[in-house]
């Protein structure tokens, strides 16, 4: 983090974040986003107080957990600055919800939040048509997470309904290249699992039988728990030990 001193009114905090995927796969430069950012900063007569940034930590973590993140957060709550600039709007949010309420805390400190790049465009929110904007970003950004996890679900129930192999391997099969193949010692205990459930037996009563059984689990442990079996009876993958 580096401290710049200048003497303007408008005080801003500049945010960079880069993830190690990011820098590994896509080589983005934390150094062009600061340049860009004060080139901003400077056209908007902003005075940066202070650089924070975050590298190699994953968007997915919250803002305050992030050790810059937790920086910028301190210095917008000691009204140190009224601003807040970064690249785009995933640099600082993990999702729309996310977004939406820390924006909305930040507005009523009187906080406005700047975005350099948004495809080629620059959003403040001191405007109303930036927070118009900056809420319409953050909604397609929340409906865009929401349709890869769909997307996700169902790549794997295709998987697992083609008997295709994922990861990890689940209990009752083998992996044999790219198929998942029965083992029938495991699927046994599968056919055992449900009967149990069909007689009325509770999650933690079938574990504790499997564990006085001696039954070995996929990782080749001894303890089975009822969220285990839980997990088996819930599996579609397992459909069709309901009818062996």
């Amino acid at each position: 983090m580096r401290k710049v001193e200048k003497s303007m009114n408008n005080k801003a905090v500049v945010y960079l974040r880069v993830s190690t995927e990011e820098q590994s796969k896509e080589g983005v430069s934390l150094e062009a986003q600061e340049e860009k950012i004060r080139a901003y900063c400077s056209l908007k007569g902003l005075e940066i107080v202070e650089v924070c940034i975050d590298a190699g930590v994953s968007g997915s973590k919250v803002l305050e957990s992030r050790e810059a993140g937790s920086k910028l957060m301190k210095l917008i709550n000691e009204k140190k600055a009224n601003a807040v600039v970064t690249f785009k709007l995933d640099r600082l949010f993990r999702d729309a919800e996310d977004a939406l309420h820390i924006t909305k805390m930040w507005d009523k400190k009187g906080v406005a939040l700047h975005l350099v790049d948004m495809g080629g465009q620059t959003i403040d929110t001191k405007t109303a048509m930036g927070t118009l904007f900056m809420n319409m970003l953050a909604g397609f950004a929340e409906v865009e997470r929401k349709l890869i996890s769909e997307r996700t679900a169902m790549a794997l129930n295709h998987k697992k309904n083609s008997k295709q192999a994922y990861s990890p391997t689940p209990f009752g099969f083998e992996r044999v290249g790219d198929s998942l193949v029965e083992d029938e010692q495991e699927q046994a205990i599968i056919r055992r699992i449900f009967f149990e459930r069909s007689e009325g037996l509770s999650y933690w009563k079938i574990a504790e039988e499997l564990n006085q059984a001696g039954v070995r689990t996929k990782k080749g442990g001894n303890k089975w728990y009822a969220s285990t079996v839980k997990y088996i009876l819930d599996n579609n993958l397992y459909d069709e030990a309901v009818m062996v």
